[in-house]
């Protein structure tokens, strides 16, 4: 018989998602589909697939809608799915006080990813850093459409550089935790999640990033909306591997 721990994961889905109007005036944003699939729905296939067993959802804005879909759908035959209701808005961190049950390392993430992420193996690279908190991390490239200057004090031009490329290390929104980081958030009390970072390095805690070349968009705007839906339609086995197996 196996110890090794259960795997859980804590998603985010109480935003009200206003970036996204108007589908997210009759929808929370985790139910607008992509591809046919309600996003959120594809994030809980995903963490099943990749040996999750059980998800708490926080959830808020249009909260009844969310519960009615999950509670017909097969996804919750497969794992157990929780909710915790909040009575106000608390960032992206500030609902991790008061989840229940996460007395071991888990997952937390938003609920509105479009990716090929390996849940797993970030679990697994989180433990074997010993890390207070491991954050996936998708490198971006940012080509800026203009000449740059450098200006010193004295007005003077120093540097000219033609439409520059800078590459940055960007948060996905994913995350693994150790259950330790839940002292440096006060329950109730609205905290997001850059904020914890700071104080996790500044209290001396390990912080890590967690480097992976898969898909990754977050789906913010109706512009990446639309190309995260061109994404999965053209590809939709590497979203939805449990439909490979099947």
């Amino acid at each position: 018989m196996s110890d090794a721990p259960i795997l859980k994961a804590v998603i985010l889905a109480g935003g009200r998602g206003t970036r996204l109007a108007p589908f997210t005036t009759v929808l929370p944003k985790p139910l607008v589909p992509v591809g046919g699939v309600p996003i959120l729905e594809t994030v809980l296939r995903q963490l099943s697939f990749h040996g999750f067993q059980e998800t708490v959802l926080a959830v808020g804005y249009l909260s009844s809608l969310i519960r009615a879909y999950l509670g017909e759908a097969e996804i919750s035959r497969r794992m157990r799915i929780r909710y915790h209701e909040e009575q106000k808005p608390l960032g992206t961190a500030g609902p991790l006080a008061s989840v229940e049950g996460f007395d071991d390392d888990f997952l937390f993430m938003n609920g509105d990813l479009l990716t090929t992420l390996d849940y797993a193996a970030m679990m697994r690279f989180h433990r074997e850093q010993n890390a207070a908190l491991s954050i996936a991390v998708v490198d971006r490239h940012m080509q800026i459409e203009l000449g740059v200057l450098g200006i010193n004090a004295a007005s003077e031009v120093v540097s000219y550089t033609e439409k520059p490329s800078h590459s940055y290390a960007a948060s996905m929104g994913i995350y693994a935790c150790s259950p330790s980081i839940r002292r440096y958030i006060e329950p109730g009390v609205p905290l997001d999640v850059p904020t914890l970072v700071l104080r996790l390095i500044a209290a001396g805690e390990k912080v890590v990033g967690f480097r992976s070349e898969c898909f990754w968009l977050d789906m913010g705007n109706p512009t990446d909306y639309a190309r995260a839906t061109e994404a999965f339609e053209q590809n939709r086995a590497a979203f939805l591997r449990d439909e490979v197996l099947a």
